[in-house]
């Protein structure tokens, strides 16, 4: 089963269902993400598994990122070990704070995005104009409710200014916060559904003129916290009406100096939880 936000192709409207793979079904009285996230994890499961709205052949719904209304987007930094190699490496004067956070009990957790501005599967995500070497950052994205329950799972492309962050940390939100520099999607798969987080396979693919130009795989396995923590500490002192996605950190980072070019098409795949795939320009996105 797959939580998607899609166009209803009856009324034009955006509208929230479950998508079975062979038919979506729209939740009724529900939508948005946002309202759906309100609830807690046995009222939300209760109504996906109940799901009885109207029905759509699967795949002939138009999918959109699966955040919306209130909600935001964060996510989590030097998590897995090549990350921290990857900080370090790319850092001019200031390496030593990324090892340093690698082992300490607070993770590193910075503000990615507000909903609107989220590509989808499909969609353009965007590098900098002002940066030489920018880099997709495939993650695993935890779909939080209002409580902070993890109630389902989703993949997001953190995509950073490896030039703007390396010279200097505290330039970070420039490295990750601009139009274009967030992917999730294409849906939500429900937590209960996945039997173990820790053992999924991740994959980054960047083709460019019809060729892959990088890939590589690895496993949410060498995650070096602990997912709940992740979401424990997002909500220690802050409040999401409307739920909120966490990108939990990557492990996937293409060696300098390759960089993101204009045209390239991104593709990251979680197992069991779906594939995401985008197209890079170069500016500011157009929104249209």
């Amino acid at each position: 089963m797959q939580i998607v936000r899609f166009t209803s192709p009856l009324t034009g409207t955006d509208a929230v269902g479950v998508d079975d793979g062979e038919q979506v079904v729209e939740l009724a009285g529900i939508t948005s993400v946002g309202e759906l996230l309100r609830l807690s994890s046995d009222e939300l499961r209760e109504r996906c598994t109940s799901a009885d709205g109207t029905r759509h052949p699967s795949g002939s719904v138009p999918l959109l990122p699966p955040v919306d209304g209130r909600m935001e987007v964060w996510a989590a930094g030097v998590t897995y070990r090549r990350s921290r190699e990857a900080r370090v490496l790319e850092s001019e004067r200031a390496a030593d704070v990324y090892e340093l956070v690698y082992e300490a009990e607070r993770p590193e957790l910075f503000f990615k995005s507000v909903a609107w501005k989220v590509a989808g599967h499909g969609g353009r995500i965007a590098v900098r104009t002002d940066s030489e070497i920018d880099v997709p950052e495939p993650e695993l994205g935890l779909v939080l409710n209002a409580s902070g329950e993890i109630v389902g799972y989703t993949v997001v492309d953190d995509v950073s200014s490896r030039t703007i962050e390396g010279v200097n940390p505290l330039y970070l939100p420039q490295a990750k916060i601009y139009l274009g520099g967030c992917a999730v999607g294409p849906a939500i798969r429900p937590a209960w559904e996945v039997a173990d987080p820790y053992a999924l396979d991740i994959s980054l693919s960047i083709a460019r003129a019809g060729e892959t130009v990088w890939d590589g795989k690895a496993s949410t396995s060498q995650l070096n916290r602990r997912l709940d923590d992740l979401a424990g500490y997002l909500y220690r002192a802050d409040v999401f009406p409307d739920g909120a996605v966490l990108a939990t950190g990557t492990c996937l980072v293409p060696d300098l100096p390759f960089t993101l070019h204009d045209g390239d098409t991104v593709t990251i795949g979680i197992g069991e939880i779906g594939t995401l795939s985008t197209t890079v320009v170069r500016g500011v996105p157009d929104l249209g």
